[in-house]
């Protein structure tokens, strides 16, 4: 009988710490609410920016960073570039991967500047998944024409209807251009477009709007969209907005970016920012080991 006894009071021990535990877990439960709603109440009685109880105190923001906008040190940069010789600039993109939200402002307001029809798009947002579930991420990559130093378009084109300007910048002629397509086999970052003289109207069953009939930009030039006419029948591509470089205003998709992710100048000024940007030791160019030395990089 002794032995019995001894031997159950561990057992009776156990059994009152863990009710012990079980209650105070429900006391908690019931008083936690009320203590919450207590705090709350404190919080909106008490006047803005004072402490209440044991909150803390908002932190203290730092002071905004002084220094000159982007958006006009590309414009400094853009103003000093043209006041030299055409053949002594070297227009370069640079795009930061780390600011890019995919938002695709860039494409929309590079269709709306070049007024481009359906199925033609200079600027698309590449998506890349990395990673595996549930360690997922994603990353955007606009892709404009890369404006490559030893572009593989050039030399394929039969009529001579592609070439590249003193500048650097590679532009098509769409008078000249017959529509064979060899050039857009020839790209290797498939950064160019057949236009097949499609309207927006053509899928919803009515005629052209007024404002698939307004006159594109490009090249300076103004041309009217007709089914008869350059540059239908033609392939197209990115030029850099070159009809405004030319009078002095940033291509539309750098102006567009939310994230100011896009960066736009000229190579040969060592005071511009896109020859800072470029220097740095994450920047990276897409197939740099094809020989194509593209004007377009990207910051990782």
């Amino acid at each position: 009988m002794v032995q019995e006894t001894r031997t159950r009071k561990p057992d009776l021990a156990t059994r009152r710490a863990f009710l012990a535990r079980f209650a105070s877990g429900i006391f908690a439960s019931l008083i936690a609410p009320a203590a919450a709603q207590g705090i709350l109440d404190q919080v909106e009685a008490a006047p803005p920016g004072a402490p209440v109880g044991e909150l803390e105190p908002p932190p203290e923001l730092p002071e905004a960073m002084s220094g000159q906008h982007p958006v006009v040190r590309m414009m400094e940069d853009l103003r000093r570039a043209l006041q030299k010789p055409v053949e002594q600039r070297r227009w370069a993109m640079v795009i930061d991967l780390r600011k890019c939200v995919g938002c695709y402002a860039c494409t929309v307001a590079c269709i709306s500047e070049n007024k481009l029809p359906p199925g033609i798009a200079y600027r698309p947002v590449l998506t890349e998944t990395r990673g595996t579930y549930p360690h997922v991420s994603r990353r955007f990559i606009p892709r404009p024409c890369m404006q490559c130093e030893n572009p593989p378009c050039v030399p394929v084109c039969p009529v001579g209807a592609t070439w590249k300007r003193a500048d650097g910048i590679v532009v098509i002629n769409y008078d000249q251009c017959i529509g064979c397509r060899y050039c857009i086999t020839a790209c290797p970052y498939a950064a160019r477009s057949f236009d097949a003289g499609y309207f927006y109207s053509d899928f919803e069953g009515g005629q052209p709007q007024p404002y698939e009939l307004l006159p594109s930009p490009e090249y300076g030039q103004g041309r009217l969209r007709r089914r008869d006419a350059s540059p239908v029948g033609n392939v197209r591509k990115c030029h850099f907005c070159l009809h405004r470089i030319e009078r002095g205003q940033l291509p539309a998709c750098v102006l567009s970016c939310m994230g100011r992710a896009t960066y736009f100048g000229d190579l040969n000024d060592p005071q511009s920012l896109v020859a800072e940007l470029v220097s740095q030791p994450n920047v990276i160019r897409l197939k740099e080991e094809l020989g194509t030395e593209p004007k377009v990089f990207y910051l990782v």
